[in-house]
């Protein structure tokens, strides 16, 4: 079945490794695939004194797996498998005593006739396979898969992958002010693009189709070998791995096999090293220099080669965040500019100014039972001051301007991305290769399905493995998973979800009791410093916590979020993805933002009034905002959480993490190796021994995640944070290089995907701009106190200013209405003091109504409510309009699109024409000479009879002849 296996001697000629470490080992067949995996040889015990063990099974220094005819390796392969299949059989060697299999060594059995059945069916669809020689008791091997032309042509033709054809055509410009303006700005940023190979003539395309056998007289094919460049070459394998069964244990795809540990790992190769003083320049080495290291930081990306080595999806990735890292550059200027009016008109700021006047004596209620004292509001001057440096009307049209950036950031990357589509021929993606690639099922759901039908048909054990392979090469496509079937792991879902979820909930009211009980604690203190630090100490360790307790849990949430998903048992691999990207988002959406949401909105709302306090747990009083407002806490919280997350989370746990695991893995295998002298290595790895190394490359999940959540942070809360785009911007400069030194240098390459989109992503960060719409419209009118400043001024100031506006801000309390037991103790102004305030609108001590709310608390949270209305739909209006204004399509990208259907349909005509043509003459050709043989045969024929009367023969006999000719 598998042929050409060459023996030891055989194999000396061709025994030393391929120079360049990507081909085999004949430098000829490129290696397009490799699978590694790890094997453990089971030892035979020879008689005393007859010296050490050795393997049982013999190894060949070299195996060479083709289509090649039978021979001699053959025979010696049939043999050896017949020992393999049936090591009980297999003539015992003279003075060898065979061990009777453990359950290790029958366990590692199984795995090795699983991947022989697994090589031999890939070698049964065209494939080359060589195999290292498995030439110690145990240790890592490779099998290198090279896919010769037969096969990257069928299945080019089955995935219907769009290739070039002979055909350029002119890409036709923008004229006029455009052309101008687009001219100026390549010349300016010309010292800002990467120096990688450009097409030698910009304004020609070449017409691209999806590949066809019949039709390969259109492609432009000057060398078969290079037709498909690496990336492509090693999509097609991986189609055909994922695609490839077993029998054993009902394995369908390599997928299964790697979750078995039949197989470590299965990757396509990098084109080289990135590093080193050879001058062979491989797009790997080219990367690097020009994209993946910080020093270039400054340049644009290159997308198109990115595109070609690591495939559209992740393109697209990086793409999205290049312009989404230049979006944020307007963004943070804005930010900065609002910023700096805080900064200057803080001066000019009455009620601040008339919070700090030590004239004011506003005498302020204590702030616990017992142990605080009457205090002056002038004390909070600092915390006033800096209130006003994000609680200004500035902060107000910085949230309407985020609003419309988030959507014309939106807008602007459905036309690059319709812009992209168009040059990398997506446009055309054809609804069968979408089809074919995200509904062929998941090997988990065909296994679930199998089990299914087992179960249906009560198989008994006796005949259960015979039935089981019958089964699953016979399964229905109509036949699929039903509710009931799916049921226990809906209800998983939901239970473990909403868990989770009160998890966090959890944490964040732990921190909150906390808080509480922290502040009371430090009210206690004789310190004088302490007590007047209590609220800066507390909210500073309360922050850290949440920042602490937000990374564990968001580790946590990521694990569970994929196995809620695998027990959930999607279909597809897309259904897949999209499931549990929804889950692994709404976890981390939940726990990133549930303590600001609570600083925004919940913090000082439920505290009730002097002399009726609400407590928790019997003793210890809700808290309170400072008395600025909680604006300034809140500004305080998103930047701690932020910074902190994309310090922490996003930089160093990308670069350590990554690092640990390889050097774990490192260990691991010298450990479990023994140290050997093996013959057959070569002294210098191989790529294949490089890029086991490296890390193995898990989805583009998390860098999306950690963007859409940076991006939440950005749109949000940004009315507490105008300074948030550029933290932002200053974290994706470092990002977009890290992220490229990590795809270039650390991971192994991954699998070429085709995507003509983001996916599921742009949904999230649509409804997340929607969003937060309604977020800033409540946190300028509830949490700011823009609303009670505008009311104040234009309803109830006697001049039209802001003087008194702290004194309408604050109600009245008689101390004497304290409860008991509540009062300060010790206190040297309690003999002066009649009445202290608390921020609140209430009715005096001296109204019939005392301490319900009053009139203006009415009259103020009618004009919250208002403005909330007003805000959203005025900022969702002037979203739908540049929404519509801005077109989805370029229009020049338009036109294009129909122009290359038109060319595409002229360039067919014009062949299909010639080959008819070709054709035509082939058969006048035909005719011709048809025509001359039968006039031939005839004068011939005329010849013959003279002839045969001549020699007096009869009519008859020449009437026989002449019909014969």
């Amino acid at each position: 079945i598998i042929n050409n296996y060459l023996g030891g001697t055989q194999g000396g000629a061709v025994d030393k490794a391929s120079p360049s470490g990507m081909h085999f080992r004949d430098s000829k067949r490129k290696v397009d695939y490799v699978l590694a995996y790890h094997y453990r040889k089971r030892l035979a015990r020879h008689p005393a004194g007859a010296g050490s063990p050795e393997p049982t099974h013999g190894s060949a220094s070299l195996a060479l797996v083709s289509n090649g005819g039978t021979g001699k390796g053959c025979a010696e392969l049939q043999r050896q498998d017949g020992g393999q299949y049936a090591p009980q059989e297999r003539p015992r060697p003279p003075g060898v005593e065979v061990i009777e299999l453990g359950p290790l060594d029958t366990l590692e059995e199984e795995k090795r006739l699983q991947r022989e059945e697994y090589e031999r069916n890939l070698v049964e669809v065209g494939l080359e396979i060589e195999k290292d020689p498995e030439n110690k008791s145990q240790g890592l091997s490779f099998v290198r898969i090279h896919a010769p032309w037969q096969v990257l042509s069928r299945e080019a033709e089955l995935l219907k992958i769009k290739m070039p054809t002979k055909k350029m055509y002119e890409i036709t410009e923008e004229g006029g002010i455009l052309k101008t303006l687009n001219e100026i700005w390549c010349k300016l940023t010309k010292p800002l693009q990467p120096q990688v190979p450009q097409q030698e003539n910009t304004n020609m395309k070449s017409l691209s189709y999806p590949f066809s056998r019949e039709k390969i007289y259109l492609y432009n094919i000057k060398d078969k070998d290079t037709f498909f460049d690496n990336a492509t070459r090693s999509r097609i394998v991986h189609e055909i791995l994922k695609r490839i069964s077993t029998k054993a244990r009902n394995s369908t795809g390599i997928g299964t096999l790697i979750a078995n540990n039949v197989y470590d790992a299965a990757y396509p190769l990098h084109d080289g090293e990135y590093e080193g003083q050879n001058d062979d320049m491989n797009e790997r080495k080219l990367l690097y220099r020009e994209w993946a290291r910080y020093g270039v930081f400054y340049k644009f990306q290159p997308i198109d080669l990115i595109r070609k080595y690591f495939g559209e999806k992740i393109g697209l990735y990086f793409a999205w965040l290049g312009l989404y890292t230049e979006f944020l550059i307007p963004s943070s200027v804005v930010g900065i500019i609002v910023f700096l009016y805080g900064c200057i008109t803080i001066e000019g700021d009455i009620p601040s100014k008339e919070m700090c006047d030590q004239h004011n004596a506003f005498t302020m209620c204590p702030l616990c039972d017992k142990f605080c004292d009457y205090w002056n509001l002038s004390s909070a001057c600092a915390t006033a001051r800096a209130s006003h440096l994000f609680d200004n009307p500035a902060t107000v049209f910085f949230s309407i301007f985020m609003a419309l950036w988030a959507t014309m950031f939106l807008e602007q990357w459905k036309r690059l991305q319709m812009r992209l589509s168009y040059f990398w021929d997506l446009t055309g993606l054809e609804e069968e290769e979408v089809s074919f690639l995200s509904e062929h099922p998941r090997p988990e759901y065909e296994t679930k399905l199998l089990q299914k039908k087992l179960k249906n048909k009560s198989i008994t054990t006796e005949n259960s493995n015979e039935v089981r392979c019958s089964l699953l090469f016979s399964l229905d496509e109509k036949e699929k998973l039903t509710w009931s079937d799916r049921m226990p792991g809906y209800a998983a879902n939901f239970g473990l979800i909403l868990f989770m979820i009160m998890l966090t909930f959890s944490a964040v009211f732990g921190v909150i009791v906390y808080r509480i009980t922290t502040a009371a604690a430090l009210s206690f203190s004789t310190n004088e410093t302490t007590r007047s630090n209590v609220r800066v100490t507390v909210t500073a360790t309360a922050v850290i916590i949440n920042l602490v307790v937000i990374l564990i849990l968001d580790e946590i949430y990521g694990a569970v979020a994929k196995w809620l998903t695998e027990i959930e048992v999607p279909k597809t691999e897309k259904t897949f993805e999209e499931r549990l990207i929804l889950k692994a988002f709404l976890l981390k959406f939940v726990n990133s933002y549930a303590p600001i949401f609570y600083v925004a909105f919940f913090k000082g709302r439920f505290v009730g009034r002097p002399g009726h306090y609400v407590y928790v747990f019997e003793g210890y009083r809700m808290e309170e905002c400072a008395p600025g407002g909680c604006l300034m806490e809140l500004c305080i919280q998103l930047s701690i959480i932020m910074l902190g997350k994309q310090l922490i989370q996003n930089n160093l746990f990308e670069i350590g993490i990554p690092k640990l695991k390889k050097l774990f893995r490192k260990l691991k295998d010298e450990r479990t190796e023994p140290k050997e002298m093996d013959t057959n290595q070569s002294k210098d790895p191989q790529q294949w021994d490089l890029d086991y190394i490296l890390e193995p490359f898990t989805g583009l999940t998390p860098e999306y995640m950690e963007m859409i959540i940076q991006f939440g942070f950005v749109t949000l809360f940004v009315a507490s944070f105008p300074l948030a785009p550029l933290f932002a911007l200053l974290n994706n400069i470092i990002e977009v290089r890290l992220d490229a030194k990590k795809f270039v240098t650390e991971l192994r390459r991954p699998d070429t995907v085709r995507a003509k989109d983001i996916g599921i992503w742009y949904n999230i960060l649509s409804g997340i701009g929607k969003l937060s719409v309604i977020i800033n419209a409540f946190v300028i009118a509830v949490t700011s106190d823009f609303i009670p400043r505008l009311m104040y001024q234009y309803a109830y100031s006697q001049n039209g200013t802001m003087h008194g506006f702290i004194n309408h801000t604050l109600s009245y309390f008689n101390v004497s209405h304290l409860k008991a037991g509540t009062q300060p103790e010790n206190s040297p102004f309690a003999q002066d003091v009649l009445f202290c305030r608390f921020k609140d609108y209430r009715e005096p001590p001296w109204s019939q109504n005392q301490y319900e709310f009053s009139k203006q608390y009415w009259a103020v949270l009618s004009a919250r409510l208002a403005f909330v209305i007003l805000f959203q739909n005025l900022v969702m209006f002037l979203s739908v309009l540049v929404d519509w204004m801005i077109p989805d399509i370029p229009k020049d990208i338009s036109e294009q699109i129909k122009k290359e259907k038109s060319v595409l349909l002229d360039f067919f005509l014009k062949e299909e024409h010639e080959k008819l043509k070709l054709i035509e003459s082939f058969i006048a050709r035909d005719k011709q000479k048809h025509k001359s043989g039968i006039k031939g045969e005839r004068i011939r024929a005329a010849s013959f009879c003279q002839f045969n009367r001549c020699r007096k023969g009869s009519f008859a006999s020449f009437s026989s002849q002449h019909t014969e000719v």
